[in-house]
């Protein structure tokens, strides 16, 4: 039985509508035109839930799609819209009564631990914050019968993680790739790709250039996430080459 990645959101961190705009995306009545910030969960066909980012909007994800288990985290960075969601955390600590761990790599776990230092505690008798374990990988791990494959990426200056899990890759707030990382790139059925605005940014991949990326690595399918309201769902997806697709929150998608 493949795994299972739902698109939790796929809007970069002003959202999609943006506060105060009247502009056409952010006016539409088209439900794949609402983007809730940056996140995804795989569902492994063991049942565990994976979440990759804790976007502020994670609450209002969680209800939109019956979460009642987060197993593990996979940060792909410190920012705040992909990691200032963590409180959210807590609820499924308290309906479990379990401790969760979250990985990333030792840049962006240190800047976790120092944003959240009250969430990176053993469980005791009280389940009243988050109960986070924080593990730092550089290698590729197992969690739940499930190889974990870290993807380093540049964002701007920094160097961010994606990641690959079997068939499926995830690489959001990406502006290079290196050949190194498109190594690990190879047969995929279901690519997650940055794709921010039409211009040029100096820390994302552009339109032109999230195409290109796309079309080297290849995958089945790819889809575009971590989009502004630049970007209109259907304008978009007229564009779009075979085999790549306009992502929306809530869109579910298989991968061996």
């Amino acid at each position: 039985m493949p795994n299972q990645i739902t698109l939790l959101g796929v809007g970069s961190s002003s959202g999609t509508p943006v506060v105060g705009c009247h502009c056409s995306t952010c006016e539409s009545t088209d439900p794949k035109n609402k983007r809730t910030r940056c996140s995804s969960l795989i569902t492994l066909s063991n049942g565990k839930n994976i979440l990759i980012d804790a976007s502020p909007d994670l609450r209002e994800q969680s209800l939109r799609e019956g979460l009642k288990s987060i197993d593990a985290v996979l940060f792909t960075h410190s920012h705040a819209d992909h990691c200032h969601g963590i409180d959210d955390l807590r609820a499924f600590c308290q309906i479990n009564q379990k401790q969760i761990p979250i990985f990333s790599n030792k840049f962006a776990i240190d800047q976790i631990v120092n944003k959240f230092e009250y969430a990176m505690i053993e469980p005791k008798n009280y389940w009243e914050t988050p109960v986070l374990k924080p593990n730092i990988i550089e290698e590729p791990f197992e969690i739940y019968g499930e190889t974990i494959i870290p993807v380093p990426v540049n964002h701007g200056r920094w160097s961010i993680n994606g990641y690959r899990v079997g068939a499926l890759a995830y690489i959001t707030d990406v502006s290079e790739i290196p050949e190194s990382s498109m190594e690990l790139l190879g047969g995929l059925d279901v690519l997650l790709l940055d794709c921010l605005r039409n211009e040029p940014h100096f820390s994302h991949l552009c339109y032109s250039e999230s195409i290109s990326i796309a079309q080297k690595i290849n995958a089945k399918e790819t889809y575009l996430i971590h989009m502004t309201h630049e970007l209109e769902y259907n304008s978009l997806n007229k564009t779009l080459p075979e085999g790549i697709f306009v992502g929306y929150d809530g869109l579910k998608l298989q991968a061996n």
